[in-house]
């Protein structure tokens, strides 16, 4: 009779090791891209939210013949048209004559980091105005993109771009 020889069947260290690597090489790749989609969301908000502003404003505009002015520079809408005390997390509404133009001013998505408290750039003379913030992607190719800080604006962290938006 034959004798039946068993043969542990398995993965040699080498093979293991190259798997591990594989997996490893992998991970980075997506964790880096994960982080990427997380700073164009954050960026699509800003952006969403600053059209959101620009249109309040050209109502308030059509109300009122004029734009809320900050007399010379102002990181957030002036105090005559905000009820509440006008800074993030609870910005309060954005409301003049007994007509609400925003129910609640949104606020920058990283907080306190950014300019006032977490409010986005604003500044108007009555005539103009300009509406910026800070995107985190700076290969972003929207076309209100720009790396020239608003006037009167502190400026961005980490050499990132501003989105800014002027009445149209």
């Amino acid at each position: 009779m034959d004798r039946i020889v068993s043969r542990s069947k398995g993965f040699t260290l080498i093979e293991l090791l190259i798997v591990v690597a594989i997996i490893g090489i992998l991970a980075t790749l997506l964790m880096t891209n994960f982080i990427g989609v997380r700073q164009r969301a954050r960026d699509a908000q800003r952006k969403s939210d600053l059209r959101q502003i620009q249109s309040a404003l050209e109502l308030y505009r059509a109300d009122n013949g004029s734009y809320p002015s900050t007399g010379g520079g102002s990181y957030t809408l002036p105090n005559s048209v905000i009820s509440g005390d006008g800074t993030c997390p609870d910005a309060g509404t954005f409301t003049y004559s007994n007509t609400t133009y925003m129910k609640k001013i949104p606020c920058e998505s990283l907080g306190t980091s950014y300019y006032n408290s977490g409010n986005y750039y604003y500044s108007s003379d009555g005539t103009n105005y300009t509406l910026a913030a800070c995107l985190e992607n700076t290969s972003d190719g929207d076309t209100n993109d720009t790396s020239t800080a608003p006037t009167g604006s502190s400026g961005c962290p980490n050499g990132y771009k501003y989105f800014v938006l002027q009445n149209p």
